[in-house]
C-alpha cells in the first residue's frame, strides 16, 4: 500500500469514527432526559450519587420533594447537557472508533503481536471500567464529607456544571489510574523491569502512589484520595506477583534449555558430523621442516642448509 493509499485509508476510517461519535452524542443528548425502554435517564444516573445524600446535606428545591442541581447562566443547562451527551457519545461509540483504529493498525502486525494486542486491549477495557465503577460509588462518600465539613454554619448550593465536572474527572482519573498494573506487567514482559527490582522498589512505589492519589483526585477529599491510593497499592501488589510468576517461568525455561549447554535456537556444532548437508571445512596445511640434506645435496646459490616445504 502506497503512502497516498494509507492517507486515504486513514481519512476514511477517521470519518467513520467521527460519524459514530456524532451519532452517539445525539443519542446521549436525547437520553439525558428521556427514559428509553423503561430505563432511567442519563441525567438521573449521573445525579444519583448527589441525590443519595441525606436531604439535610443539600439544598431542597420544589418543596423538598425533588433533587435538582442549579444553573446560574442562560446557556448553562444547554452547555452542560451537550457536554454530558458528548462524553456519553464517545463512550457509547468506543467499539466502533476502536474497531476503525484497530483495522488501521493490524495490517502491520504479525499474528503473535495481534494476539498480544487483543489481550492487552481486553484487560485495559476491564481495568478502566472497574476504576470508573469504583469512582461512581466513591462520589457519594466524597460529597458527604465535602458537604458536611462546614457543619451547621453553611450549606452548599451545587451547580450542575461543577458537579458533572467533578464526576467526569473522577471517572476518568480512576479509570486511567487502574491501568497501572497493566503497564507494570507489560514492562516486565519486555524485560525492562524484573520482579527483583519491583520487590526492592515496593516501599518507594507505595509512597509514590499515595502522593499521586493525593494530587490527582479533583475533590481533594480524604475519601477519594484513600480509595484511589489503597486501590492502586493493591493493584501494584497484584502486578508484582504476576511479575514474580513470569520471572520464575522464564528462569525455569532457561534452565531446561541449558542442560546440554546449547542454545536450541542455534545450530549445534555436531551437526556437521551427524549428517549435515554442509561439508566440514578441510584442515589447514601444516608447515614442517625437511630432514637435513646429505653432504652431496646442493646447498643452493645462497649456501643455506635449511629448507622448508608445505605439505
Amino acid at each position: 500500500m502506497t503512502l497516498v493509499e494509507h492517507i486515504y485509508e486513514l481519512r476514511r476510517r477517521l470519518a467513520v469514527a467521527l460519524l459514530a461519535v456524532a451519532i452517539g452524542t445525539a443519542l446521549g443528548f436525547f437520553w439525558y432526559t428521556a427514559y428509553p425502554f423503561g430505563l432511567p435517564s442519563l441525567g438521573q444516573i449521573l445525579t444519583e450519587p448527589y441525590c443519595a445524600l441525606p436531604p439535610e446535606n443539600r439544598v431542597q428545591l420544589g418543596g423538598g420533594q425533588e433533587c435538582r442541581l442549579v444553573a446560574f447562566g442562560v446557556f448553562e443547562q444547554f452547555t452542560l447537557r451537550l457536554k454530558v451527551a458528548a462524553t456519553a457519545g464517545v463512550l457509547m461509540s468506543s467499539p466502533i472508533w476502536f474497531a476503525q483504529l484497530w483495522g488501521f493498525i493490524t495490517p502491520g502486525l504479525y499474528a503473535k503481536e495481534k494476539r498480544f494486542a487483543y489481550t492487552f486491549v481486553s484487560l485495559a477495557v476491564v481495568l478502566f471500567t472497574a476504576g470508573a465503577v469504583l469512582a461512581y460509588f466513591v462520589v457519594t462518600q466524597a460529597l458527604q464529607f465535602l458537604f458536611t465539613v462546614g457543619g451547621d454554619i453553611q450549606t452548599t448550593v451545587l451547580r450542575g456544571s461543577d458537579y458533572f465536572s467533578l464526576l467526569i474527572a473522577l471517572l476518568i482519573i480512576f479509570g486511567v489510574s487502574f491501568e497501572l498494573p497493566l503497564l507494570v506487567v507489560m514492562l516486565n514482559r519486555v524485560g525492562i523491569v524484573s520482579y527483583a527490582q519491583l520487590s526492592s522498589w515496593r516501599r518507594g512505589l507505595i509512597f509514590g502512589l499515595f502522593v499521586f492519589a493525593a494530587l490527582a483526585t479533583p475533590g481533594q477529599d480524604p475519601i477519594s484520595m484513600l480509595a484511589l491510593g489503597v486501590s492502586l497499592v493493591l493493584l501494584l501488589e497484584l502486578s508484582i506477583q504476576v511479575a514474580r510468576v513470569h520471572d520464575k517461568r522464564e528462569a525455569r525455561r532457561r534452565l531446561e534449555q541449558g542442560w546440554d549447554g546449547l542454545d536450541p535456537d542455534q545450530p549445534s556444532p555436531l551437526d556437521d558430523r551427524l549428517g549435515s548437508s554442509t561439508p566440514a571445512p578441510a584442515p589447514a596445511p601444516r608447515i614442517e621442516p625437511l630432514p637435513p640434506p646429505s653432504p652431496a645435496t646442493d646447498r643452493g646459490s645462497d649456501g643455506s642448509a635449511d629448507r622448508w616445504d608445505a605439505t
